[in-house]
């Protein structure tokens, strides 16, 4: 069954067309007024093992994106793409792809290696749509914007924990990461991934290059490895890397290289949320499982969007450079570390 529904005003009123054409089949036309229509089909399809159907992610992205706008914004989106579901197969998609509709922000961007390639650009609320329309579950804008694809203006840092290691662990490193950007005169922010770890990341000034992003990310992960020998690792093959320990990954900083975005969904069990955090909140009692698409909107109205707070002091170029040669400093001065315990055989990474 077809339905088009009068659009009303922003996002509530798209939210509500999409409640609107759920409940009458499930295929309809989503009304932007100016911008034209989007056209959305088996929105009562379940997405997740709890009933969250594809309609009620869509209705999630629509209640959450005035918080979530601003991180997409320009940014080039590598798909996830699940079209069964988030227990069924996925693949990647770079290229926009073939009859992408008008409505769509699509952009050339620069490859390097195969030239300028059509890729979806975030920050529009149909554009978005559109991504979960043809299966995309999670957003992962790039960590630069197209117009300076070259010069990212955030650096990740991302806690991935080995499977035998409790949260609680994850959010004291966190912690002791903090404490260390803080000595260094780095802001950052703080947000689970939306999996098992706790992703940070330090703004930087414009006119960066990931040249630096990569060199700031590494010596961060390695004065973090120093002062936690036995619960930190920046080994990257996870059939090496000590048993117990939190690889603290800072590889993602490249170009082309994505990150699961603020208040993004995750395609795992219970539709969590990667979810923006305030220091305070940063204790044992700190649990992954308080953040999904059924808490996070009320979360939101009621916060506000945390994320971009945290990221609006932005280092100038001579606090990154001083910052670099205290981290450096750090390393130097850290203790020799321990003798690592045993790597034992793990099951795959659940960043």
């Amino acid at each position: 069954m077809s339905a088009k529904v009068r659009a009303a005003s922003g996002a509530a009123g798209v939210e509500a067309q999409l409640q609107q054409i759920e409940r009458d089949g499930g295929s309809g036309d989503v009304d932007f007024g100016r911008s034209g229509t989007l056209h959305v089909s088996s929105l009562d399809k379940p997405y997740f093992e709890n009933g969250t159907t594809k309609g009620a992610l869509m209705r999630y992205y629509a209640s959450v994106w005035t918080a979530l706008q601003p991180h997409v914004r320009d940014r080039p989106l590598v798909l996830k793409r699940y079209p069964d579901g988030a227990s069924g197969p996925m693949f990647f998609q770079q290229n926009a792809g073939e009859h992408v509709p008008d409505i769509v922000r699509v952009e050339d961007v620069d490859t390097r290696d195969d030239g300028a390639k059509p890729r979806i650009v975030g920050g529009d609320l149909a554009t978005l749509l559109y991504t979960v329309q043809i299966g995309s579950i999670e957003v992962h804008p790039w960590l630069s914007r197209v117009g300076r694809v070259d010069t990212p203006d955030r650096c990740l840092i991302d806690l991935d924990p080995a499977d035998d290691v409790a949260f609680s662990e994850v959010v004291a490193l966190t912690r002791d990461l903090l404490a260390i950007m803080r000595e260094s005169g780095l802001p950052a922010a703080v947000k689970t991934s939306g999996a098992s770890g706790i992703h940070l990341v330090v703004p930087l000034p414009a006119g960066v290059t990931y040249d630096t992003s990569a060199e700031l990310a590494m010596l961060i992960a390695r004065v973090c490895v120093a002062r936690n020998p036995e619960r930190a690792t920046v080994e990257r093959s996870i059939s090496s890397r000590p048993a117990g320990t939190i690889y603290v990954d800072p590889m993602q900083n490249a170009r082309g290289k994505s990150m699961a975005c603020a208040y993004s969904v995750r395609a795992k069990e219970g539709a969590p949320v990667s979810a923006p955090l305030g220091e305070r909140e940063l204790t044992a009692r700190l649990r992954l499982s308080s953040f999904t698409v059924q808490t996070v909107p009320k979360r939101v109205a009621r916060l506000g969007d945390l994320w971009g707070a945290a990221l609006t002091p932005v280092p100038s170029k001579r606090t990154l450079a001083a910052a670099v040669q205290v981290l450096g400093e750090m390393l130097e001065d850290a203790p020799a570390a321990k003798r690592p315990k045993r790597a034992r055989k793990r099951s795959a990474s659940r960043r």
